[in-house]
């Protein structure tokens, strides 16, 4: 108890009024002080830019409801207003104050359709917590208001608690797509789903626009994931602010711990009622900072600071006119890539030249500091019973950038991306129907000459001869030719699939950069002899004294050793068309 009385005078003697202009003290009030019956009042934004009141009672305290040591505060909201459009996404985080005190952030919605707005409040105490995780200097009076240990994770599932969920919520505070397709979200609503993500569609917007008003408990704020000509953004409401600093919503965006995301100031432009989904539509405006924490019990932004964005130029050629989208998003390694796949998806379904026998050439770079460019060369038609051509191109960059995120050795510093994408509006694919040698037999340094054939979509075949040489150091005996593309090529070289995640970034870099283009056919003469592959490195007929001294290296996760080595490479030069499709031709070495 006495504890408990010496942090509640901490309370008083340290807060701040939440509003940066005002040195006036605001006292905050602890849950063991606050019962039934309670009068208060909360603050947010229905309309413009200036919080509104809503009177409040507490119905109880809800021990443990937050995962371990997690109260929440259950109360009803009294007003006209709250009682016409419920708990509404976009609230979570208004203050709550009981006896002039600050108790919370509303957070909780109590209910599906509820016919009363009964929600949940997250003690200010546990938001504070936020403040002893940032890394950055804060205001020591701040920092002492900590109490008990952090909680950065929520609880997981229990058995039989399953429809709990459907109960306790957190108010949304939704992720608004502002100039993408309905077919763009839908296409990768898998992926959002496994980071936790509703995107919901076309109820705001983000620009620059000045908003004088200043920010205070009970303002709108928006955390920015993607700027510019296509956006996404999640807003909340802010519960506390310093100097420095402010807090708000109540509960994790994503909780992804440490994050680096545009705040800005936001405009509501109307609160919807509704009683499945009440939601504000939103404008985010003016930067202000950066978000940098985001917890269980809410996030923390940070005022003056510039978030690490990456920028983006697209440019798509071959139509009436050429188009350039230009736009930024964030750096994180979870998020980046699936922004970048579905940005770059809905720039090209988003022309008019867009439709289902579209080939794309794709030419463009990722600049990482530091390090060689990341070339982004190839091209994409639409197969049979395959995926759409934009699709193939967005994954591939996906897939890129999460390879550069996914290594245990360096921070990737992403400086921007360009890409130029040149449309062919037919079908240009063409798969492998055959492949044959002149000879059967063959000697050490000679050379061979191997003839594919490629049956292009709705088109003649078309017949290519690609020369190889035989290796000088050619044992005698059977020696395999593959004959394929540069995806089947590309899987042969990466036997082990996690063997790009134990590289480090400078080997990641330029073991993507060795990667096989899919407008080409490949001949890939295969050795009995095994191969290692070090980094991105690969040593071809190792002597098997050699893999013996070497073999302890495997432990260490660095090596990857195939039965066969790659001795002989040839290509045709680049193809019209995208190919698919693989051969195994064996002649014997004399």
């Amino acid at each position: 108890m006495k504890r408990v009385v010496f942090f509640s005078a901490v309370f008083c003697l340290f807060s701040f009024l939440p509003s940066a202009a005002q040195k006036k003290p605001v006292e905050t009030i602890p849950v063991d002080q606050i019962h039934a019956g309670m009068k208060g009042i909360a603050y947010t934004v229905f309309q413009g830019t200036k919080p509104e009141a809503m009177n409040l009672e507490v119905l109880g305290i809800l021990k443990n409801a937050n995962g371990p040591k997690g109260d929440i505060i259950l109360i009803r909201l009294i007003g006209e207003k709250p009682e016409y459009t419920g708990v509404v996404a976009g609230m979570s985080g208004s203050p709550v104050y009981l006896d002039g005190k600050l108790a919370g952030a509303l957070a909780f919605r109590i209910g599906t359709f509820s016919k009363e707005p009964i929600a949940g409040v997250t003690p200010i105490g546990e938001m504070l917590e936020i403040n002893a995780l940032n890394q950055t200097p804060i205001d020591t009076t701040v920092a002492a208001k900590s109490i008990g240990a952090s909680k950065t994770a929520s609880p997981g599932p229990s058995i039989g608690l399953e429809n709990l969920a459907n109960y306790l919520t957190p108010i949304e505070a939704p992720l608004v797509f502002s100039g993408f397709s309905e077919q763009a979200l839908q296409q990768f609503a898998p992926q959002f789903a496994a980071v936790g993500i509703t995107p919901v569609m076309g109820t705001g917007s983000v620009s620059d626009v000045k908003q004088p008003e200043p920010l205070e408990p009970g303002s709108a704020v928006s955390a920015i994931l993607a700027r510019g000509d296509m956006d996404i953004a999640a807003t909340c409401t802010v519960t506390y602010m310093d100097a420095d600093h402010l807090l708000a919503c109540g509960h994790p965006l994503l909780q992804f711990g440490q994050i680096a995301l545009p705040m800005t100031k936001a405009q509501v432009l109307a609160t919807l009622p509704s009683p499945l989904n009440a939601f504000k539509i939103v404008n985010a405006t003016e930067p202000v900072g950066a978000f940098v924490q985001d917890r269980h019990t809410g996030i923390m932004g940070e005022f003056n600071k510039q978030p690490e964005m990456i920028p983006v130029t697209l440019n798509i050629h071959g139509g009436p006119t050429e188009k350039q989208f230009h736009y930024e998003v964030l750096n994180n390694p979870r998020l980046t890539p699936l922004a970048l796949m579905v940005t770059m998806f809905n720039a090209l379904q988003g022309t008019n030249e867009y439709g289902e026998e579209i080939t794309y050439k794709m030419n463009g770079q990722i600049s990482v500091q530091g390090f060689p460019k990341v070339s982004l060369q190839n091209m994409f038609a639409p197969t049979d019973g395959g995926q759409p051509a934009a699709v193939m191109a967005a994954l591939s960059l996906g897939d890129r950038f999460g390879r550069i995120y996914d290594n245990a050795y360096a921070t990737p510093h992403v400086d921007g991306v360009q890409i130029d994408f040149d449309i062919v509006r037919e079908r240009r694919w063409a798969r492998m129907e055959t492949a044959r040698t002149d000879l059967t037999e063959a000697r050490p340094g000679q050379e061979i000459t191997i003839e594919t054939v490629l049956r292009r979509y709705r088109g003649e075949n078309l017949v290519c001869q690609i020369p190889v040489r035989i290796p000088t150091s050619a044992p005698k005996g059977p020696l395999r030719i593959l004959v394929s593309d540069g995806e089947t090529l590309d899987r042969l070289r990466q036997s082990a699939p996690s063997v790009s995640r134990r590289l480090d970034l400078a080997s990641t870099i330029a073991w993507l950069n060795k990667q096989h283009s899919n407008n080409r056919v490949y001949v890939s003469l295969l050795q009995a002899d095994p191969e290692a592959m070090i980094a991105d490195k690969v040593m071809p007929s190792l002597p098997l004294s050699v893999m013996n001294v070497m073999d302890g290296m495997r432990g260490t996760q660095e090596m990857v050793v195939q039965a066969e080595s790659s001795v002989n490479e040839a290509a045709t030069p680049p193809l019209d068309y995208m190919v698919s499709g693989a051969h195994v031709l064996t002649i014997n070495i004399k």
